[in-house]
C-alpha cells in the first residue's frame, strides 16, 4: 500500500435548503479543490455530516465523489456507523464503485471498552472491502472511543489485512509521534487537526485531512513548502494565521457547523446543515463574515498571500 501525500480535504456534503442532497454541487466543488492543488477527498466523515445520511444517501455522495476520482486526487470513503453490518455494507459498496481507500471512525454506541473489542469492530468492517486500504478514523473527542492507538495498531495489523493507517484527530502528540514509529515506519498516519498541521509535520506525517483545507489549501500547502525547505519561523508564521482563522471558527460553532457557511462565503453554497446541528442566523453569518475579514480571511482564499494584518 502507497502512503497518502499531500493535502486530503474533508468536503462538506451539498444540501438544498430542504435538507436533501446537492448532487449537482459535487462536480464543481471538486473542481475547485483540484485548482486549490488538494490530493484527494474523505467523504461522508464528521464535516460531511455522514452519520446523519442514510446508507443510500451516503452511497449516492460517494459515487458522484468517484466520479470525480483521479490518479492525483483520490477518493477515501468514510464507512463508520454504529452497527458493523452496515459498516461492512457500505465499504463494500466503495470497493465496488472504484474508491481509493475505505475508513471508519470507532462505533459511538456501546463503546468499545478496550482495543481488543474495537478490533473485532474494524476486522468486520474491513472485509467489507478486503482490496482497498483501510484506515482507522481516531476522533475521540466526536467518538467518545479514548483508546490507545498504538496497542490498536500493534494488535490489528495481525487481524485487518488490508490496514493502511490512523486518521488521527486527536490532540495528543506523543501518541502520534509512537504511531509513527511502531514497526519503523510502516504505517500511514495521517493528521487530522488543521490548528496542529506543523506539529504533526515535526514528527514525520507526510498527509492530512482537514476541513479548512477546503477554503485554505494554498496556506497550508505554503505552510508545508516552508517547512520543506527548513524555513520553520515562516512556517509557524503561517500555522499562527491557521490558529486565528480557527479561533474564530470555533467561535461560531466549529468546523461543521461554522465551516458550512464559510463555503457559502465564498461563493460554494453547501446548503444547511441537517439537525440536530443548527444553522447560524442572518445576523451571526453577518457578523461572522465581518471578523473573517477584519483578518483578512478572503485574501487568503483568493490569492493564498498572508496578510499583515
Amino acid at each position: 500500500m502507497q502512503k497518502l501525500k499531500g493535502l486530503i480535504a474533508a468536503p462538506f456534503t451539498p444540501m438544498f435548503e430542504d435538507g436533501s442532497l446537492n448532487m449537482g454541487m459535487i462536480a464543481p466543488y471538486a473542481a475547485k479543490l483540484k485548482k486549490d492543488g488538494l490530493n484527494g477527498v474523505f467523504v461522508c466523515g464528521t464535516t460531511g455530516e455522514g452519520m446523519l445520511m442514510t446508507p443510500d444517501e451516503r452511497m449516492a455522495v460517494a459515487e458522484q465523489w468517484v466520479e470525480e476520482q483521479t490518479p492525483d486526487f483520490k477518493v477515501i470513503v468514510h464507512v463508520g456507523t454504529t452497527s458493523y453490518t452496515q459498516s461492512k455494507d457500505l465499504a463494500k459498496h466503495a470497493q465496488k464503485i472504484g474508491a481509493s481507500a475505505v475508513g471508519c471512525m470507532g462505533p459511538i454506541f456501546l463503546k468499545p471498552e478496550n482495543v481488543d473489542n474495537l478490533i473485532r469492530f474494524c476486522i468486520e468492517v474491513a472485509a467489507g472491502a478486503p482490496e482497498l486500504p483501510f484506515y482507522y478514523y481516531h476522533i475521540p473527542t466526536v467518538s467518545g472511543v479514548w483508546l490507545s492507538m498504538t496497542d490498536f495498531l500493534e494488535k490489528a495489523q495481525w487481524a485487518i489485512p488490508n490496514l493502511a493507517g490512523i486518521k488521527f484527530t486527536h490532540g495528543n502528540m506523543m501518541e502520534m509521534l509512537q504511531c509513527i514509529r511502531v514497526d519503523n515506519g510502516k504505517w500511514d498516519i495521517l493528521n487530522g487537526f488543521d490548528e496542529q498541521l506543523l506539529c504533526g509535520l515535526s514528527v514525520g506525517v507526510e498527509a492530512a485531512v482537514g476541513s479548512t483545507f477546503n477554503y485554505m489549501a494554498t496556506l497550508y500547502r505554503n505552510l508545508i513548502g516552508a517547512f520543506q525547505k527548513g524555513d520553520i519561523e515562516r512556517a509557524r508564521d503561517l500555522q499562527f494565521q491557521s490558529v486565528r482563522f480557527i479561533d474564530i471558527l470555533i467561535r461560531h460553532g466549529g468546523g461543521v457547523i461554522g465551516g458550512k457557511p464559510v463555503m457559502k462565503m465564498i461563493g460554494l453554497d453547501c446548503g444547511p446543515l441537517r439537525a440536530p446541528a443548527r444553522n447560524l442566523s442572518t445576523a451571526e453569518f453577518k457578523q461572522y463574515e465581518k471578523e473573517l475579514n477584519e483578518i483578512g480571511f478572503f485574501e487568503w482564499c483568493e490569492n493564498g498571500k498572508l496578510t499583515e494584518r
